[in-house]
């Protein structure tokens, strides 16, 4: 992709266009945070989330579809590993928070607000074709939030391809439930295996993977190292040279991935001990469907959708605009937009090949529709999926894999 800096305006100096650039989006994120206090409290704590997951995000390059993708276009497992220890971390924690919502898993009940979705066909597919997607738009769909929120032109294609596709699915929910989600079973493991069963089982089958993944990159012949030696540095000569080494630090060299999986880990601990796991898509779905609505495209009552947890399609009226989703999903973008700025890293950034916005979109589209079906994305139905300790969110993972697979096929060929 072709970056295009942002220009400082005539008169400034770059130096200062920086700060003036810094000072206003960090004042932005403050104003709305004390507006969302005012207002409701728990829009404030969503807005913090939000701000918190973009930064987690932008700083470690953290993104789905790199995992997925480069396991099979560069037979490299890092990335992938790195969120493996991410979800074994979040397992963990997540166990903690159910056992006290439902303290004897054995009765039948299912935790509130766990991302539990009937294990049908309707899964594989929208896992299957969600994977195509990612590979093609070049991210998944947290992956395209922030990369909005970095200044690439193609992503924000790619989020226009998103909503459309989520609004043909809510369309298409009814045929998909009837013939596959009505009867599937909803798996959650500790009702069968208790939780520390559940738990050993996941962590298990975790190791497995990532021994697996290592068999398969080493395959390959030596990969290259991560980078290069660092020279030991000097000790701090003051107060003022250890303020600026730990900026450093954070805000100006980019996170290793797995400390990126490991924060994002413990971020959805976090928001599900407020409230309910990590996820995206739902209020993706809700703006999609009030565009849509807008446009005079009336959105269907959705069957089963009610009795459901997770990423869903259902478009509260009565929430409006403003809702905690809306203060999750936007503030990811402008965390990002912060980290990208203090980092000197935001720019934008267009395709160099008419194609590429074709392909965006596409890859957005395909992503849209896979998510809506599903009920989720990498986010919910997967990252927050597998950690609710559900065989839903291994199903969906393992058709992520499947459809990673296809999507390379086909950029092969572009």
């Amino acid at each position: 992709m072709a970056a295009i800096a942002v220009r400082s305006p005539a008169g400034t100096s770059p130096l200062i266009w920086r700060f003036v650039a810094r000072a206003a989006a960090l004042a932005l994120a403050l104003w709305i945070l004390a507006v969302a206090m005012l207002a409701n409290g728990t829009l404030a704590i969503y807005w913090v989330f939000g701000l918190a997951f973009g930064f987690i995000l932008q700083r470690s390059r953290l993104c789905f579809a790199s995992a997925f993708r480069d396991l099979f276009l560069l037979r490299d497992a890092r990335n992938l590993r790195g969120l493996l220890a991410g979800l074994a971390l979040a397992s963990a924690g997540f166990a903690l928070v159910q056992s006290k919502s439902v303290p004897v898993p054995a009765f039948g009940a299912l935790p509130a607000g766990a991302h539990l979705m009937p294990v049908g066909l309707q899964l594989i597919a929208g896992g299957v074709i969600f994977g195509v997607g990612m590979v093609l738009a070049g991210g998944c769909v947290s992956g395209t939030l922030y990369r909005v929120g970095e200044g690439y032109v193609g992503s924000m294609v790619a989020l226009g391809g998103i909503l459309l596709g989520l609004v043909v699915s809510t369309h298409h929910w009814n045929w998909w439930w009837e013939h596959f989600s009505a009867g599937a079973p909803t798996v959650w493991l500790p009702s069968w295996l208790g939780y520390g069963g559940a738990v050993a089982a996941t962590l298990a089958l975790l190791a497995a993977l990532a021994v697996a993944s290592l068999v398969w990159e080493l395959r390959a012949g030596p990969r290259p190292a991560f980078g290069l030696k660092r020279a030991a540095e000097a000790p701090p000569a003051s107060v003022r040279d250890w303020l600026i080494r730990h900026y450093r630090t954070i805000f100006g060299k980019g996170w290793p991935f797995i400390a990126g999986a490991l924060a994002l880990a413990l971020l959805n601990v976090a928001v599900y001990l407020f409230d309910h796991p990590l996820g995206v898509t739902g209020e993706l779905s809700n703006w999609a469907n009030r565009l849509a609505s807008a446009a005079g495209i009336g959105t269907p009552v959705l069957l089963g959708a009610s009795g459901l947890s997770g990423c869903l399609l259902i478009v509260d009226e009565s929430a409006g605009w403003i809702n905690t989703g809306t203060m999750l999903d936007g503030g990811l973008i402008l965390g990002s937009l912060i980290a990208a700025l203090l980092a000197n890293e935001f720019k934008l950034r267009f395709p160099r090949q008419p194609v590429r916005y074709v392909q965006s979109l596409g890859g957005g589209l395909l992503m849209g529709y896979g998510a809506g079906i599903a009920a989720g994305c990498t986010i919910g139905a997967f990252f927050s999926a597998i950690p609710s300790l559900g065989l839903n969110g291994w199903v969906f993972g393992l058709s992520l894999l499947a459809g990673a697979y296809g999507g390379v096929q086909v950029i092969k060929r572009i």
